[in-house]
């Protein structure tokens, strides 16, 4: 399906120039003289380069169809992640270079959303914020009471992030996806 490149959105995955890419950022130029523009970030999601360019405005591309399958991690044999369908309890494997940013979010039971492209995986997709349990984190220094004071606590995925003070070893504490940092207790 076609669209016009002024429908486009952040996360929209579209195929430009042959390549299935997806949108990591645009923004509309309308320069004082001139014809009006849009500066994209795409992301090809089969190498994971990331690429910057202009196009005009009165171009159309074509929105790929992703299908996107709920689904549950099982588990990781080295450099390989198991998870399974929660229907038809079949497994599938995608290998640790396809995940470098989600697998430290990983842990036993996450329900996840697998982005499928022509029956290739090109991705998974995170909830929004996950609960972990702090299994590492420093006792906090008395005195160091500045705005905003952070220590780093490592969760039960082996991630280290920086949390507030008062946050201890064995609390459950809510780590944003996006950015991987500590929202809230939990």
């Amino acid at each position: 399906m076609n669209i016009n490149i002024n429908d486009i959105k952040n996360g929209m995955t579209i195929i430009m120039d042959g390549k299935l890419c997806q949108i990591v950022e645009f923004q509309h130029v309308k320069p004082g003289k001139g014809a009006a523009f849009v500066k994209m970030k795409l992301k090809n999601l089969k190498t994971g380069s990331i690429v910057e360019d202009t196009y005009n405005t009165n171009i159309k591309v074509e929105k790929a169809h992703i299908d996107r399958k709920p689904m549950q991690y099982l588990y990781n044999t080295g450099d390989t992640y198991v998870f399974m369908d929660t229907n038809t309890y079949e497994q599938v494997e995608i290998p640790e270079s396809k995940l470098e940013n989600e697998k430290k979010f990983l842990k036993e039971n996450l329900e996840i959303s697998i982005d499928f492209y022509e029956g290739e995986i090109i991705g998974i997709e995170l909830p929004e914020k996950i609960e972990f349990e702090v299994t590492e984190t420093t006792d906090a220094t008395k005195g160091n009471t500045t705005n905003n004071a952070q220590k780093d606590a490592t969760i039960e995925t082996g991630y280290t992030l920086k949390v507030p003070m008062f946050i201890s070893q064995g609390e459950h504490i809510i780590v944003s996806t996006k950015d991987g940092k500590y929202s809230s207790r939990a």
